[in-house]
Protein backbone atom coordinates (compact mmCIF):
# COMPACT_ATOMS: atom_id res chain seq x y z
CA UNK A 1 0.00 0.00 0.00
CA UNK A 2 1.25 3.11 -0.77
CA UNK A 3 1.48 6.47 1.56
CA UNK A 4 0.10 9.56 0.54
CA UNK A 5 -0.91 12.96 1.98
CA UNK A 6 -3.95 12.72 4.51
CA UNK A 7 -5.26 15.06 7.36
CA UNK A 8 -7.67 13.74 9.94
CA UNK A 9 -10.17 16.09 8.35
CA UNK A 10 -10.02 14.65 5.07
CA UNK A 11 -11.54 11.54 6.29
CA UNK A 12 -15.09 13.74 7.74
CA UNK A 13 -14.92 15.50 4.58
CA UNK A 14 -13.63 18.50 6.09
CA UNK A 15 -11.21 21.05 4.10
CA UNK A 16 -8.18 22.30 5.74
CA UNK A 17 -5.70 25.18 4.03
CA UNK A 18 -2.08 24.10 3.99
CA UNK A 19 -1.88 26.90 6.89
CA UNK A 20 -3.77 25.20 9.72
CA UNK A 21 -2.74 21.73 8.84
CA UNK A 22 -0.50 19.93 11.04
CA UNK A 23 -0.81 16.43 10.35
CA UNK A 24 -0.25 14.62 6.95
CA UNK A 25 0.61 11.49 5.17
CA UNK A 26 3.42 11.21 2.93
CA UNK A 27 3.85 8.87 0.14
CA UNK A 28 6.12 6.36 0.88
CA UNK A 29 10.13 7.08 1.32
CA UNK A 30 9.61 10.95 0.63
CA UNK A 31 9.57 14.27 2.80
CA UNK A 32 6.59 15.39 4.65
CA UNK A 33 7.50 19.50 4.33
CA UNK A 34 3.73 20.66 2.70
CA UNK A 35 1.87 20.13 5.42
CA UNK A 36 3.37 21.80 8.23
CA UNK A 37 1.93 24.94 9.54
CA UNK A 38 3.55 28.19 7.67
CA UNK A 39 2.87 30.01 10.74
CA UNK A 40 5.80 28.61 12.63
CA UNK A 41 9.01 30.16 12.43
CA UNK A 42 11.78 28.96 10.65
CA UNK A 43 13.36 27.43 13.74
CA UNK A 44 10.67 25.97 14.56
CA UNK A 45 9.90 23.94 11.24
CA UNK A 46 14.05 22.92 11.40
CA UNK A 47 13.75 21.13 15.04
CA UNK A 48 10.65 19.40 13.90
CA UNK A 49 11.68 18.04 10.49
CA UNK A 50 15.43 17.22 11.62
CA UNK A 51 16.58 13.93 10.23
CA UNK A 52 18.55 11.54 12.50
CA UNK A 53 21.73 12.06 10.47
CA UNK A 54 21.50 15.58 11.03
CA UNK A 55 23.44 15.39 14.46
CA UNK A 56 26.72 16.12 13.21
CA UNK A 57 28.44 13.85 15.28
CA UNK A 58 26.10 10.90 14.71
CA UNK A 59 26.69 11.74 10.69
CA UNK A 60 30.68 11.62 11.20
CA UNK A 61 30.37 8.09 12.72
CA UNK A 62 28.52 6.82 9.84
CA UNK A 63 30.36 8.09 7.61
CA UNK A 64 33.52 6.66 9.17
CA UNK A 65 31.49 3.09 9.04
CA UNK A 66 30.19 2.81 6.32
CA UNK A 67 33.36 3.84 4.25
CA UNK A 68 34.37 0.48 4.86
CA UNK A 69 31.33 -1.64 3.75
CA UNK A 70 29.78 -0.06 1.21
CA UNK A 71 31.11 0.23 -2.35
CA UNK A 72 30.15 2.94 -4.60
CA UNK A 73 29.49 1.83 -8.80
CA UNK A 74 28.95 4.08 -11.80
CA UNK A 75 26.22 4.91 -13.27
CA UNK A 76 27.23 3.53 -16.57
CA UNK A 77 28.24 0.34 -14.37
CA UNK A 78 24.39 0.01 -12.71
CA UNK A 79 22.62 0.98 -16.88
CA UNK A 80 24.51 -2.09 -18.18
CA UNK A 81 23.68 -3.94 -14.96
CA UNK A 82 20.16 -3.65 -15.82
CA UNK A 83 20.26 -3.59 -19.85
CA UNK A 84 19.44 0.14 -19.69
CA UNK A 85 16.98 -0.05 -16.84
CA UNK A 86 14.67 -2.63 -18.79
CA UNK A 87 10.76 -2.63 -17.84
CA UNK A 88 11.58 -6.47 -18.61
CA UNK A 89 13.80 -6.62 -15.67
CA UNK A 90 12.06 -4.48 -13.28
CA UNK A 91 10.17 -6.15 -9.94
CA UNK A 92 9.17 -3.20 -8.02
CA UNK A 93 7.75 0.28 -7.72
CA UNK A 94 7.50 2.87 -4.95
CA UNK A 95 7.58 6.09 -4.19
CA UNK A 96 11.53 6.09 -4.24
CA UNK A 97 11.35 5.06 -7.64
CA UNK A 98 11.67 1.99 -9.58
CA UNK A 99 13.52 -1.41 -8.34
CA UNK A 100 15.43 -3.24 -11.12
CA UNK A 101 17.12 -6.96 -11.33
CA UNK A 102 20.87 -6.90 -12.64
CA UNK A 103 23.51 -8.66 -12.42
CA UNK A 104 26.84 -7.00 -11.17
CA UNK A 105 30.51 -8.41 -10.46
CA UNK A 106 30.91 -9.57 -7.04
CA UNK A 107 33.63 -8.19 -5.01
CA UNK A 108 37.50 -10.18 -5.41
CA UNK A 109 36.67 -12.00 -7.88
CA UNK A 110 35.15 -12.71 -11.88
CA UNK A 111 32.16 -14.14 -10.93
CA UNK A 112 28.87 -12.34 -11.03
CA UNK A 113 25.93 -11.89 -8.56
CA UNK A 114 22.65 -10.67 -8.71
CA UNK A 115 21.36 -7.55 -7.03
CA UNK A 116 18.20 -5.40 -6.63
CA UNK A 117 18.95 -1.91 -8.12
CA UNK A 118 16.64 0.50 -6.80
CA UNK A 119 16.99 4.09 -9.14
CA UNK A 120 15.90 7.77 -7.69
CA UNK A 121 12.84 9.33 -10.21
CA UNK A 122 15.24 12.25 -11.23
CA UNK A 123 11.80 14.00 -12.57
CA UNK A 124 10.22 13.94 -8.97
CA UNK A 125 11.10 16.25 -5.84
CA UNK A 126 11.14 13.22 -2.92
CA UNK A 127 13.39 11.05 -2.17
CA UNK A 128 16.81 12.17 -2.39
CA UNK A 129 16.76 12.70 1.55
CA UNK A 130 15.70 9.04 1.85
CA UNK A 131 17.92 8.11 -0.20
CA UNK A 132 20.80 9.60 1.81
CA UNK A 133 19.19 8.11 5.26
CA UNK A 134 19.56 4.72 3.75
CA UNK A 135 22.84 5.01 2.65
CA UNK A 136 23.83 5.81 6.01
CA UNK A 137 21.97 3.27 7.60
CA UNK A 138 22.27 0.32 5.99
CA UNK A 139 25.88 1.33 5.29
CA UNK A 140 26.16 0.43 9.09
CA UNK A 141 24.39 -2.20 10.62
CA UNK A 142 24.12 -6.27 10.37
CA UNK A 143 22.12 -8.00 10.93
CA UNK A 144 20.34 -11.44 9.36
CA UNK A 145 16.73 -9.79 9.20
CA UNK A 146 17.31 -6.54 7.93
CA UNK A 147 17.89 -6.30 3.76
CA UNK A 148 21.75 -5.72 2.77
CA UNK A 149 23.20 -2.52 0.95
CA UNK A 150 25.67 -3.92 -1.13
CA UNK A 151 26.70 -0.13 -2.94
CA UNK A 152 25.30 3.06 -4.25
CA UNK A 153 25.73 5.62 -7.01
CA UNK A 154 25.85 9.03 -6.24
CA UNK A 155 27.18 11.16 -10.01
CA UNK A 156 25.56 14.49 -11.76
CA UNK A 157 26.06 15.66 -15.08
CA UNK A 158 24.30 17.20 -18.02
CA UNK A 159 21.10 14.50 -17.37
CA UNK A 160 20.94 15.85 -14.08
CA UNK A 161 21.08 14.33 -10.57
CA UNK A 162 21.35 9.93 -10.77
CA UNK A 163 21.51 8.57 -7.17
CA UNK A 164 20.80 4.79 -6.75
CA UNK A 165 20.66 2.22 -4.29
CA UNK A 166 22.29 -1.48 -4.80
CA UNK A 167 20.96 -4.40 -2.31
CA UNK A 168 21.09 -7.98 -2.46
CA UNK A 169 18.63 -9.81 -4.60
CA UNK A 170 15.63 -11.10 -2.22
CA UNK A 171 14.01 -13.77 -4.00
CA UNK A 172 10.86 -14.56 -2.97
CA UNK A 173 9.83 -10.84 -3.22
CA UNK A 174 8.20 -9.15 -0.07
CA UNK A 175 5.14 -10.91 1.97
CA UNK A 176 2.72 -8.58 0.49
CA UNK A 177 3.03 -10.42 -2.69
CA UNK A 178 2.58 -13.71 -1.16
CA UNK A 179 -0.09 -12.82 1.29
CA UNK A 180 -2.27 -9.57 0.19
CA UNK A 181 -1.35 -10.04 -3.21
CA UNK A 182 -3.89 -14.04 -3.50
CA UNK A 183 -0.44 -15.53 -4.62
CA UNK A 184 -1.48 -18.99 -6.37
CA UNK A 185 0.56 -20.84 -3.54
CA UNK A 186 -0.55 -19.42 0.21
CA UNK A 187 1.62 -19.40 3.00
CA UNK A 188 1.38 -21.91 5.46
CA UNK A 189 0.37 -21.07 8.93
CA UNK A 190 3.80 -22.39 10.08
CA UNK A 191 5.92 -19.78 7.85
CA UNK A 192 3.68 -16.71 8.44
CA UNK A 193 4.59 -17.26 12.24
CA UNK A 194 8.37 -17.75 11.03
CA UNK A 195 7.82 -14.26 9.22
CA UNK A 196 6.60 -12.48 11.78
CA UNK A 197 9.01 -13.50 14.23
CA UNK A 198 11.82 -12.65 11.74
CA UNK A 199 10.47 -9.31 11.13
CA UNK A 200 10.23 -8.88 14.74
CA UNK A 201 14.16 -9.82 15.57
CA UNK A 202 14.61 -7.09 12.90
CA UNK A 203 12.62 -4.20 15.25
CA UNK A 204 13.89 -5.53 18.21
CA UNK A 205 17.58 -5.00 16.97
CA UNK A 206 16.63 -1.39 15.80
CA UNK A 207 15.07 -0.77 19.17
CA UNK A 208 17.27 -2.41 21.54
CA UNK A 209 20.54 -4.00 20.22
CA UNK A 210 22.37 -0.63 18.22
CA UNK A 211 25.15 2.00 19.96
CA UNK A 212 21.97 3.93 18.89
CA UNK A 213 17.70 3.47 18.91
CA UNK A 214 16.31 3.44 15.38
CA UNK A 215 12.26 3.61 14.63
CA UNK A 216 11.25 2.46 11.74
CA UNK A 217 8.25 4.26 11.53
CA UNK A 218 7.19 2.41 8.22
CA UNK A 219 6.80 -1.36 9.31
CA UNK A 220 4.37 -2.95 6.47
CA UNK A 221 4.32 -5.98 4.43
CA UNK A 222 5.49 -4.47 1.00
CA UNK A 223 8.94 -3.36 3.14
CA UNK A 224 9.18 -6.74 4.68
CA UNK A 225 11.04 -9.07 1.77
CA UNK A 226 11.70 -12.98 1.95
CA UNK A 227 14.58 -14.67 0.28
CA UNK A 228 14.78 -17.82 -1.21
CA UNK A 229 14.58 -19.47 2.12
CA UNK A 230 11.44 -17.39 3.19
CA UNK A 231 14.03 -15.45 5.82
CA UNK A 232 12.20 -12.41 6.33
CA UNK A 233 14.38 -8.81 6.26
CA UNK A 234 13.40 -5.22 6.80
CA UNK A 235 13.77 -2.87 4.00
CA UNK A 236 13.41 0.66 2.92
CA UNK A 237 14.80 2.66 5.59
CA UNK A 238 14.43 6.12 3.90
CA UNK A 239 12.00 7.26 6.74
CA UNK A 240 13.85 6.24 9.97
CA UNK A 241 14.11 8.09 12.64
CA UNK A 242 16.94 8.09 15.23
CA UNK A 243 14.72 7.60 18.92
CA UNK A 244 14.91 10.02 21.99
CA UNK A 245 18.31 10.74 23.35
CA UNK A 246 18.91 9.65 26.96
CA UNK A 247 16.45 11.52 29.53
CA UNK A 248 13.90 11.87 26.46
CA UNK A 249 10.75 9.96 26.18
CA UNK A 250 9.75 10.92 22.53
CA UNK A 251 10.85 12.70 19.25
CA UNK A 252 8.42 14.97 18.04
CA UNK A 253 8.67 14.91 14.42
CA UNK A 254 6.18 15.34 11.04
CA UNK A 255 3.86 12.48 10.69
CA UNK A 256 5.02 10.54 7.82
CA UNK A 257 3.92 6.72 6.74
CA UNK A 258 1.26 4.76 5.51
CA UNK A 259 -2.54 5.05 6.54
CA UNK A 260 -3.48 2.32 8.77
CA UNK A 261 -0.03 1.46 10.33
CA UNK A 262 0.73 4.48 11.84
CA UNK A 263 -0.17 4.09 15.67
CA UNK A 264 -2.59 6.82 16.72
CA UNK A 265 -0.71 8.95 19.76
CA UNK A 266 1.74 9.43 16.98
CA UNK A 267 -0.80 10.80 14.46
CA UNK A 268 -2.61 12.72 16.96
CA UNK A 269 0.52 14.40 18.63
CA UNK A 270 3.77 13.81 16.12
CA UNK A 271 5.58 11.93 19.52
CA UNK A 272 7.46 8.85 18.12
CA UNK A 273 8.73 6.69 19.92
CA UNK A 274 9.49 3.21 19.40
CA UNK A 275 6.27 1.85 20.78
CA UNK A 276 4.96 3.42 17.43
CA UNK A 277 6.53 0.33 15.57
CA UNK A 278 4.93 -1.56 18.37
CA UNK A 279 1.52 -0.76 17.03
CA UNK A 280 2.38 -1.49 13.47
CA UNK A 281 3.25 -4.75 14.01
CA UNK A 282 0.25 -5.63 15.50
CA UNK A 283 -1.59 -4.44 12.67
CA UNK A 284 0.65 -6.96 10.27
CA UNK A 285 0.09 -9.61 12.71
CA UNK A 286 -3.69 -9.32 11.97
CA UNK A 287 -3.18 -9.64 8.31
CA UNK A 288 -1.52 -12.88 8.62
CA UNK A 289 -4.65 -13.94 10.39
CA UNK A 290 -6.77 -12.73 8.32
CA UNK A 291 -5.10 -12.48 4.90
CA UNK A 292 -6.49 -8.82 4.56
CA UNK A 293 -5.50 -6.05 4.00
CA UNK A 294 -5.45 -3.32 6.81
CA UNK A 295 -7.52 -1.06 4.15
CA UNK A 296 -9.60 -2.21 1.80
CA UNK A 297 -12.18 -0.55 0.04
CA UNK A 298 -13.59 -3.39 -2.25
CA UNK A 299 -15.53 -5.02 1.01
CA UNK A 300 -18.57 -4.01 2.59
CA UNK A 301 -18.20 -0.98 4.19
CA UNK A 302 -18.52 -2.67 7.83
CA UNK A 303 -15.55 -4.98 6.75
CA UNK A 304 -13.24 -2.41 4.70
CA UNK A 305 -11.21 -1.13 7.84
CA UNK A 306 -9.54 -4.82 9.37
CA UNK A 307 -8.79 -3.77 13.29
CA UNK A 308 -12.65 -2.78 13.65
CA UNK A 309 -13.67 -5.83 11.81
CA UNK A 310 -11.83 -8.54 13.62
CA UNK A 311 -12.55 -6.92 17.17
CA UNK A 312 -16.20 -8.74 17.44
CA UNK A 313 -14.79 -12.06 16.69
CA UNK A 314 -11.65 -11.95 18.51
CA UNK A 315 -12.83 -12.39 22.19
CA UNK A 316 -15.23 -14.87 20.96
CA UNK A 317 -13.88 -18.57 20.42
CA UNK A 318 -16.95 -19.97 18.78
CA UNK A 319 -16.56 -17.10 16.09
CA UNK A 320 -12.84 -16.70 15.81
CA UNK A 321 -12.53 -19.00 12.90
CA UNK A 322 -14.94 -16.25 10.61
CA UNK A 323 -11.78 -14.07 10.60
CA UNK A 324 -9.32 -16.61 9.99
CA UNK A 325 -7.89 -16.36 6.30
CA UNK A 326 -9.99 -19.09 3.94
CA UNK A 327 -6.59 -19.82 2.74
CA UNK A 328 -5.67 -21.72 5.74
CA UNK A 329 -9.16 -24.66 5.31
CA UNK A 330 -7.63 -27.72 6.59
CA UNK A 331 -4.91 -26.38 8.53
CA UNK A 332 -5.03 -27.02 12.45
CA UNK A 333 -4.46 -23.90 13.68
CA UNK A 334 -7.52 -22.29 15.50
CA UNK A 335 -5.23 -21.99 19.17
CA UNK A 336 -2.19 -20.77 17.47
CA UNK A 337 -4.09 -18.10 15.33
CA UNK A 338 -6.04 -16.95 18.84
CA UNK A 339 -2.56 -16.70 20.57
CA UNK A 340 -1.34 -14.85 17.77
CA UNK A 341 -4.34 -12.40 18.33
CA UNK A 342 -3.66 -12.19 21.62
CA UNK A 343 -0.16 -11.08 21.16
CA UNK A 344 -1.99 -8.56 18.32
CA UNK A 345 -3.83 -7.25 20.96
CA UNK A 346 -0.75 -6.36 23.66
CA UNK A 347 0.51 -4.72 20.71
CA UNK A 348 -2.52 -2.40 19.75
CA UNK A 349 -2.70 -1.30 23.42
CA UNK A 350 -3.95 2.47 23.19
CA UNK A 351 -1.69 3.06 26.40
CA UNK A 352 1.73 2.85 24.24
CA UNK A 353 3.84 2.04 27.56
CA UNK A 354 1.50 -0.79 28.09
CA UNK A 355 2.73 -2.57 24.65
CA UNK A 356 5.34 -4.76 25.19
CA UNK A 357 8.98 -4.06 23.77
CA UNK A 358 9.96 -6.13 20.69
CA UNK A 359 12.61 -8.56 22.26
CA UNK A 360 9.22 -9.80 24.37
CA UNK A 361 7.14 -9.86 21.31
CA UNK A 362 10.18 -12.50 19.32
CA UNK A 363 9.97 -14.08 22.72
CA UNK A 364 6.16 -14.32 22.71
CA UNK A 365 6.44 -15.32 18.74
CA UNK A 366 8.80 -18.09 19.96
CA UNK A 367 6.17 -19.64 22.72
CA UNK A 368 3.42 -19.75 19.97
CA UNK A 369 5.85 -21.57 17.21
CA UNK A 370 6.92 -24.36 19.91
CA UNK A 371 3.09 -25.12 20.99
CA UNK A 372 2.13 -24.74 16.66
CA UNK A 373 4.67 -27.14 15.88
CA UNK A 374 4.11 -29.71 19.14
CA UNK A 375 2.70 -32.91 18.00
CA UNK A 376 -0.63 -34.05 19.74
CA UNK A 377 -0.23 -36.51 22.94
CA UNK A 378 -2.83 -38.67 21.11
CA UNK A 379 -1.04 -38.72 18.10
CA UNK A 380 2.71 -39.50 20.08
CA UNK A 381 0.99 -42.32 21.75
CA UNK A 382 -0.29 -44.16 18.50
CA UNK A 383 3.11 -43.77 17.05
CA UNK A 384 5.02 -45.47 20.01
CA UNK A 385 2.67 -48.00 19.90
CA UNK A 386 3.11 -48.39 16.08
CA UNK A 387 7.02 -48.63 16.51
CA UNK A 388 6.39 -51.07 19.94
CA UNK A 389 4.81 -53.13 17.29
CA UNK A 390 7.23 -53.15 14.41
CA UNK A 391 9.83 -54.18 16.90
CA UNK A 392 8.13 -57.46 17.55
CA UNK A 393 7.52 -58.50 14.22
CA UNK A 394 11.02 -57.78 13.29
CA UNK A 395 11.81 -60.39 16.02
CA UNK A 396 9.69 -62.60 15.09
CA UNK A 397 10.34 -62.47 11.26
CA UNK A 398 14.30 -63.57 12.75
CA UNK A 399 12.99 -66.41 14.74
CA UNK A 400 11.04 -68.09 11.98
CA UNK A 401 13.69 -67.62 9.44
CA UNK A 402 16.39 -69.48 11.98
CA UNK A 403 18.71 -67.00 12.38
CA UNK A 404 20.99 -67.55 15.27
CA UNK A 405 20.60 -65.82 18.24
CA UNK A 406 22.83 -63.60 19.79
CA UNK A 407 23.78 -62.66 23.59
CA UNK A 408 21.40 -64.93 24.64
CA UNK A 409 18.95 -63.03 23.27
CA UNK A 410 15.12 -64.24 23.56
CA UNK A 411 11.97 -63.69 21.68
CA UNK A 412 8.78 -64.27 23.09
CA UNK A 413 5.08 -63.22 22.34
CA UNK A 414 3.90 -62.21 25.61
CA UNK A 415 0.08 -63.29 26.01
CA UNK A 416 -0.81 -60.07 28.45
CA UNK A 417 1.34 -57.68 26.01
CA UNK A 418 -0.93 -58.64 22.91
CA UNK A 419 -4.27 -57.90 24.66
CA UNK A 420 -2.39 -54.63 25.95
CA UNK A 421 -2.14 -53.73 22.36
CA UNK A 422 -5.28 -55.33 20.96
CA UNK A 423 -6.94 -52.95 23.46
CA UNK A 424 -5.10 -49.68 22.56
CA UNK A 425 -5.56 -50.36 18.80
CA UNK A 426 -9.25 -51.11 18.43
CA UNK A 427 -10.50 -50.92 22.25
CA UNK A 428 -10.95 -54.44 22.55
CA UNK A 429 -9.39 -57.66 21.76
CA UNK A 430 -10.95 -59.26 18.63
CA UNK A 431 -10.56 -63.25 19.22
CA UNK A 432 -11.85 -63.93 15.53
CA UNK A 433 -8.28 -61.70 14.12
CA UNK A 434 -6.08 -63.18 16.09
CA UNK A 435 -3.39 -65.87 15.18
CA UNK A 436 -1.07 -67.66 17.28
CA UNK A 437 2.77 -66.19 16.71
CA UNK A 438 5.75 -68.45 17.34
CA UNK A 439 6.79 -68.48 20.88
CA UNK A 440 10.62 -69.63 21.56
CA UNK A 441 11.18 -70.53 25.01
CA UNK A 442 14.23 -71.39 27.28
Amino acid sequence: MKCFYFTKDDEEGGTLSSRESKVSWVRSLSIASSSVDTRKSRSDLDSESRDFTDSFEFYEFLTQRRGKDLRVFSFSELKMATKGFSRGLMIGEGGFGCVYKGVVSAPCSDLKMEVAVKRLNRHGFQGHKEWINEVNFLGVVKHPNLVKLIGYCAEDDERGMQRLLVYELMRNKSLEDHLLARSVVPLSWTLRLKIAQDAARGLAYLHEEMDFQLIFRDFKPSNILLDEDFIAKLSDFGLARQGPAAGLTHVSTSVVGTVGYAAPEYVQTGRLTAKSDVWSFGVVLYELITGRRVLERNLPRAEQKLLEWVRPYVSDTKKFHFILDPRLEGHDCIKSAQQLASLANKCLSKNARSRPRMSEVVDMLGSIITDAEAVPEPLKEAEDVNEEVDIKEEGREEVESGKPESNNQKWGFDFKEMVSFRNKSISKLDWRNWTAGLVKTS
